[in-house]
This record gives structure tokens, sequence and C-alpha cells, in this order.
């Protein structure tokens, strides 16, 4: 686990801190450390399949955190869930762009409306709270030049893109308009254990862990020329746990980002290397994906790393590493 500074530990110790999203890849490894830092956590999920909610995610935890199976889409479970909360980090989402283009009003509903609904429960019943939103690269679209950074135009290419980016202007806007205390953070590429391995709906790195441990060639889509940054899930809850606490974040956007992008082909010649074994293929495109992919991406971090003092401590290879242990281990409960 990346350090933690002592300021971080000694905020959350007995917080009260509630994870929408929170049986799902990254909130249940946050909830493993908030767990480790004392707090009292409150999980929500619905746990409906197609969106990565877990139950065996949260089995080493499970007797030290509090469930609550509701979905972010019921408005009135909202206003009773936040109550008393002092932090909130706000997952939940639907992150398929592929289902997005598919099934649009359920993007809308969860990743618009439903953030919405979210903040008018705290506005009435929990203003003090902290909120933290995770937002995603995903909503600059076809980057203009690199590395990209918060000033970069928002053009987003899918639907899901469009509705993350109403979602995090909403948690703006409570912030200056109504004094709600929200930041949020742009992710970018997030990997680790518990990450959804079952498709490649939700993220094409779980899809080729899976591949890589059942013995079929990665695919790699186009070139395999394409760059992309990845943060280890653990680094990316450091950065949520500072977000929370750091009064001078409220209000604030932050991309998070890696301090070596790789292409994709270098990407899967790292996985074989360091599992022994794998080959990869080149393959074009499907149409559907074609239609909304970004081209290359990575993130300037340096104003996370100026105002908050975060920066990613596990390099790919390592984080690459633990992961691919971790599904070699537990590959069963996640197919």
């Amino acid at each position: 686990m990346p350090p933690i500074p002592p300021s971080v530990k000694a905020y959350f110790a007995g917080k009260r801190v509630l994870i929408t999203g929170g049986v799902g890849f990254i909130g249940s490894n946050l909830a493993a450390q908030l767990v480790t830092l004392g707090a009292n956590v409150l999980l929500v999920d619905s746990l409906i399949p197609k969106y990565g909610g877990n139950l065996h995610n949260i089995a080493p935890i499970r007797d030290q955190v509090r469930l609550n199976i509701a979905d972010v889409r019921d408005e009135h479970g909202l206003r009773f869930l936040v109550q008393d909360q002092d932090v909130i980090f706000n997952l939940a989402g639907q992150v398929s762009h592929t289902d997005s283009m598919i099934d649009p009003y359920a993007d809308l509903e969860i990743n618009a409306r439903s953030q919405l609904s979210l903040l008018e429960a705290c506005r009435y019943n929990n203003p003090a709270a902290n909120i933290v939103f995770a937002s995603t690269r995903q909503i600059y679209g076809r980057p203009q030049s690199l590395p990209v950074d918060e000033t970069h135009p928002l053009q987003p290419v899918d639907v899901n893109g469009i509705n993350k980016t109403a979602g995090e202007m909403y948690h703006i806007v409570y912030h200056d308009v109504y004094g709600l205390k929200t930041v949020s953070l742009r992710l970018t590429n997030t990997y680790g254990p518990r990450m959804r391995v079952k498709d490649a709906r939700q993220t094409f790195l779980g899809w080729w862990l899976r591949q890589m441990i059942e013995g079929q060639p990665l695919q790699i889509f186009g070139d395999g020329r394409q760059i992309r940054d990845f943060n280890y899930v653990d680094d990316v809850g450091t950065a949520l746990l500072l977000a929370a606490c750091t009064d001078e974040a409220n209000g604030r956007i932050y991309n998070l980002g890696a301090p070596q992008p790789v292409s994709l082909v270098d990407l899967a010649e790292l996985l074989i290397d360091i599992y022994g074994r794998g080959s990869y293929e080149i393959i074009p495109f499907p149409p559907d994906r074609k239609r909304i992919d970004i081209g290359d991406y990575h993130g300037d971090y340096g104003k996370i790393r100026r105002e908050l003092g975060w920066e990613p401590h596990i390099s790919l290879r390592d984080g690459l590493t633990r992961t691919l242990a971790y599904y070699d281990e537990n590959l069963a409960h996640y197919t």
C-alpha cells in the first residue's frame, strides 16, 4: 500500500464515511484502506451484476464495514443514507462507454440525474459533508495536445463522457452556489485487484488479464501504438483520501496520471514478461469501439501534486505483478 501521510491517518480515525459503489472495484479497495485508518465505513451498492459490484471484493473486511444494498437512482433512499456522514466518496457510476451508446437513458440516470439527487440529498440533509466525486479523463475526448491538463477543452466522444461531464459540473456548481464541500478527481486507467475481468465492457486491461491467465492471446485493437497512462488502485485510493481531508481542495478539479505513459503493444509485452508466457495479436477496431476511440492519451497530474502532494508510488510492473497474482488465485470469483 502506498504511504499515507500522518495527517490523513489522523483525519479519518473515527470518521463516518459513506462510499457509493462501495462493493465495486475502486470502492472496495478504498474501503480496505479506510478500515486500516479506523474509519466507520458504510458501503452502498446496488449489486447489479453488469455494474461491477461483487461481494467477494469485500470478503476480507466484511465484518468491519456496514453494507446497504441500494441504488443511487433511489433519491428517497439517498436522503436517509447521507445523514450524519462526515465524508462521502461518490464512486457509483456506469463506466462502460459502449454500454452508454447502447442504453443512453440508463447512463443518463446513473451518471447525471443520480449525481444531482445525491447533491440535493446532501444540500438538505448533510451540507457539512466532504464529497469526493470520481470523474474520468474520458470527458476530454480526443486530446488536442499531450499531456492533457485540467484546462484542456471538454469534448466527450460518447454519451458516457457527456453524462460524466454533467455529473462533475453539478458537484462544482453545488460548491460554488450552495457551499457544499465537493472536489472532483478525473481518473485515468485505474487497475489492480478486484477490477472487472468478466468481459471487456468496462476495461480492456481487465479483459487482457483474464485472457492472459486463461492462455488466450491478448487482442490489441488498431495498430497497438496508442498510448495510455495507468494508476494502481491503491494510489488512486490515496488521492481520494487526500482530496477528502484537504479543505483547499474544495471546489477544485484534479487530474490523476502516471509519470510514464505506455503504448498498448509495450503494455502487452510487459504483461507477457511478468507472467512468463502469453502472446498478443493485432486486430482491427470493432466499428462500435472505433467510433468512440480517443486515440492517444496521458494526463498532466502536476496540479494535484503541487496542491495535495499526491503522486503515484506503485510502478506499472509492480502493480501488474500484484494484480496477476490476485487473479491467479481468485479468478473463479470474477468470471
